[in-house]
């Protein structure tokens, strides 16, 4: 009953908008550390942006020539104040690197994964395979994904997001992506899922992620390729494990 109340229920950002200036939500483990880094620097750079600027303007109103007409004209060395701009930058250095090293560290820990999906970047479309599966006639789970033109878009769809073959992915499962590009280079990034990593030809690229939630977590190609470029987009869709295991049974 309180779930039909829309204001008790949580609308989550999942697709870019306007003007936006923030983060879309997380749907990972991932991307909430990014986003916990993220807010964890700004508020060190706040703190010292505010500090070095209380100390520039002191400096500026206490010793000028018209506040104090001699301004230590014979004191020309300071070990202290020396020490202290040394060593303050650098704990600061310090306390962002070690949380910095670990999220990259987890970030590129592929664990066990469950699913392998192989993605290829074409200009100017994605190819998808599920090499875990095959079909009736044995052969694995394939399909190309392009992006539905403006002409086509269904009500509630979205202009240059949209795409008629969405990536299909089981909630709560470790899901391992290899990457390659079959012309040149693309990069496929999701926000919401955390994840960016290039499509190079020649060359495989692997990466993971972890959908938290169920939801149409929308991307793009994050690399210039071409003409067309800003027209192959992304759609990864996390369902539950029941509905995942009936669209393979259908695929």
């Amino acid at each position: 009953m309180l779930q039909n109340i829309f204001f008790l229920n949580t609308i989550f950002n999942d697709a870019p908008h306007t003007w936006q200036i923030g983060f879309q939500d997380s749907a990972t483990p991932g991307f909430t550390g990014i986003v916990e880094l993220h807010n964890t620097i700004f508020f060190y750079l706040v703190v010292i942006s505010v500090g070095v600027f209380w100390t520039l303007t002191s400096i500026i109103y206490y010793f000028s020539s018209s506040n104090n007409a001699i301004v230590h004209k014979y004191l020309n060395h300071g070990t202290l104040i020396e020490l202290i701009w040394t060593v303050t930058p650098a704990l600061v250095l310090i306390a962002i690197a070690f949380p910095s090293f670990r999220l990259l560290y987890l970030l590129d820990e592929v664990i066990s994964p469950t699913i392998t999906i192989k993605v290829v970047g074409h200009q100017w479309y994605w190819s998808y395979e599920y090499s875990d599966y095959v079909n009736e006639s044995g052969e694995s789970i394939e399909f190309d994904s392009y992006m539905i033109p403006e002409s086509d878009l269904e009500l509630g769809q979205f202009r240059l997001l949209d795409v008629d073959n969405r990536v299909i992915v089981p909630v709560d499962t470790h899901i391992r992506l290899i990457i390659t590009g079959a012309d040149v280079i693309h990069s496929w990034a999701v926000p919401s899922l955390g994840v960016k990593i290039d499509a190079v030809p020649g060359r495989l690229n692997q990466t993971s992620f972890l959908a938290e939630r169920t939801g149409v977590f929308y991307g793009q190609c994050s690399e210039i390729c071409g003409v067309w470029h800003g027209f192959m987009p992304i759609a990864v869709e996390a369902v539950s494990v029941q509905e995942y295991l009936a669209w393979i049974d259908a695929a």
